[in-house]
Formats: C-alpha cells, sequence, structure tokens
C-alpha cells in the first residue's frame, strides 16, 4: 500500500511574495475596509485601533521589522522545501482553498477534489492583473512563474479519495479542467509548486475547500474528519507510492489574533481538534478562515501519530490595527 512519509503546513500569503519595503501598500485597503474580522465580529480599522490600542502594533510597522520577519518567513520556506526534497515523495496531497479563482458566486462548492491528469498554472494576462488591488498583483509571480507551467496530476489517487470520501459520507465536487474564464489553479496551489516543490512540481492532488464563503463552509470537525478520510484512501490504494499532505494558508489575518494562531499549535501539539473547536465557528471568517486548510493535515497527522515540528511562527502586522498575516510552518516526519 502507499504510505504517507511528510506532512507539511505552510503560510502562502502575499507579503511572503511581496518585497518587504512594498508591505505597506495594503494598508490604505485595510483602511477602506468596513468588514475587518476579528474573534466572530466585524470592525471598521478605527474601531479596531481603539478596541487593540495597548497592543502598539504600530510600533512593528515599519520597513526594519518587516525586513527581519520578511527574512525569517523566506528562512521557514526554504527549510520547508529543503525537508521536502529530502522525503523523496512520488504524489502530495495539497489543501487549500479557492478565492473566486476558479469557483464564482453561482456555484461554490463546499469540499471539491481535482481529478485532472494536467494542472495549468499559466501567468495570468494584463487585463486580470489590472483588476488585482493595490499590492497584490506584485505578489502574483510568489504562485505563477512568468513561464507558465503545466503540472501533473494524479488521477487514480484523486479517484481512490473522492471514493473513500463518499464511503465516509463525504458529498464532494470533482474538478477536471478550469473554467474559462481563468489559465491557473488558485494561488494557494500554485505557491505550493512554486515555494516548496521549488518549480520542479510532482503529481498532485490540490483539495479545495470553500472556507471564505458563507452559508457551505465545512465546520472544523468536518475539515479534521476529513483528513482521516484521506488516510484511509491512501493506505488503501494499491501503490508503493510515497506520499506528502500539504496544507496551504493561513494563519489568523487580515486581522491578526496570536489566541487563534497558538490554539492551531496546540491542536497539532494534542492531536486534539479540541483546542480549535472550542473557538466556535464565527471565528473563521476572512482570511483566518484558511486555518480550515490546515486542519484535514492535522486530522490526518494525529490518525498516524506523527508529532509536528514548527519551523517558526512569524506575525506579520502591518499596521496600528492589528492587521496583517501571521503566517506558520510546520512539518511532520513519522
Amino acid at each position: 500500500m502507499a504510505k504517507i512519509v511528510l506532512g507539511i503546513g505552510s503560510s502562502h500569503g502575499p507579503m511572503l511574495s511581496t518585497p518587504p519595503d512594498q508591505w505597506g501598500l495594503r494598508v490604505d485597503a485595510d483602511k477602506e475596509n468596513p468588514e475587518q474580522w476579528f474573534r466572530g465580529d466585524s470592525y471598521t480599522y478605527d474601531e479596531l485601533v481603539d478596541l487593540r490600542s495597548e497592543s502598539e502594533f504600530g510600533a512593528e510597522a515599519n520597513v526594519e521589522v518587516w525586513t527581519e520577519k520578511h527574512r525569517a518567513c523566506r528562512a521557514a520556506l526554504d527549510t520547508l522545501a529543503d525537508v521536502f526534497a529530502e522525503a523523496e515523495v512520488d504524489v502530495v496531497v495539497i489543501f487549500g482553498n479557492d478565492q473566486m479563482e476558479i469557483f464564482t458566486e453561482p456555484l461554490i462548492p463546499a469540499i471539491s477534489v481535482w481529478r485532472g491528469k494536467e494542472i495549468p498554472n499559466y501567468f495570468p494576462d494584463e487585463k486580470y492583473l489590472s483588476r488585482l488591488p493595490v499590492g497584490i498583483e506584485v505578489s502574483v509571480p510568489g504562485h505563477v512563474s512568468p513561464a507558465g507551467a503545466t503540472n501533473p496530476g494524479q488521477q487514480e489517487l484523486a479517484d481512490g479519495i473522492i471514493a473513500q470520501a463518499m464511503s465516509d459520507d463525504f458529498d464532494v465536487a470533482v474538478l477536471r479542467s478550469l473554467p474559462p474564464h481563468t489559465n491557473h489553479i488558485p494561488h494557494a496551489f500554485g505557491f505550493i509548486y512554486r515555494q516548496i516543490m521549488r518549480d520542479a512540481p510532482i503529481p498532485s492532488v490540490p483539495v479545495l475547500f470553500n472556507t471564505f464563503y458563507p452559508p457551505n463552509q465545512p465546520s472544523v470537525q468536518r475539515c479534521y474528519s476529513f483528513g482521516a478520510s484521506v488516510v484511509r484512501a491512501i493506505e488503501n490504494w494499491d501503490s508503493e507510492a510515497r506520499v506528502a499532505l500539504i496544507s496551504s494558508g493561513g494563519l489568523s489575518h487580515f486581522v491578526i489574533d496570536e489566541e487563534v494562531d497558538r490554539a492551531l499549535f496546540d491542536t497539532l501539539e494534542q492531536q486534539s481538534i479540541d483546542p480549535l473547536a472550542a473557538l466556535g465557528e464565527d471565528i473563521y471568517n476572512a482570511g483566518t478562515s484558511e486555518i480550515k486548510n490546515w486542519i484535514p493535515v492535522a486530522g490526518a497527522m494525529a490518525t498516524l501519530g506523527y508529532k509536528p515540528t514548527v519551523v517558526d511562527y512569524v506575525p506579520c502586522y502591518r499596521s496600528a490595527a492589528g492587521t496583517g498575516i501571521a503566517m506558520g510552518f510546520v512539518y511532520w516526519r513519522p
């Protein structure tokens, strides 16, 4: 049977692929966003500044601090990429989310599995780039090579994951190709191909979770159980393949909450979903919802009994309101 030999959890936020002297480009957007989600409630930027005034996040919102934190994040990504290369895996299952890149409002499945033989990831055209918010377009090369790529899928394993999921009472959508409006896989997956696989992708099975858009986001417990289902699918696969599971996304953002992030690390260490589940579903709004991309891998690693190695945790604040992205980097080995 196939064997899971590695788990990885990595943030993929655009600040990782943006020069630190440009991190401040997103602050105006933070100030203009009337719905900054923090602990289940929505705030304006000014309300967050008042609410969190004792934390003095503004002291971290400068280029010197950003440069050091960017350096730490890049070092952590290098470590994960080295660990991935050392594991010599044959196929990867990647858990990520879609932010209206494949799906649009008329159709947003809760969970989708890619079973196409190829996974296109081509650089977007100028029209697409022109629609991106200020401070985001500079990060695109972090998840799409300017030269473009067609990455290999692994249809046999995808079919096994789908069959096992259906047997375990998960109703999953099936993806065979991209829709006409896009030429690249969502950035959650492209980031892994570029940064963790270093542009030498091996066959993979992307699994897409709807973490962002109500009303059909999978619950924390549902995501955790799905990880155990994927373990069963891999262990039932008649193959000698060495398999890695990778989660892509998070941690708390666009308002950083280090208490939420600590609950994630407690879940990983305790091999129990209880710390994250205790926060309640209302916590998982906006970018913080991407923590749910980590939960299937957490559930899988707990099923296998693999303990986590935390490479780094870097909360990257960019404003006095505590906006920004908290970055996490973790791996598991037998």
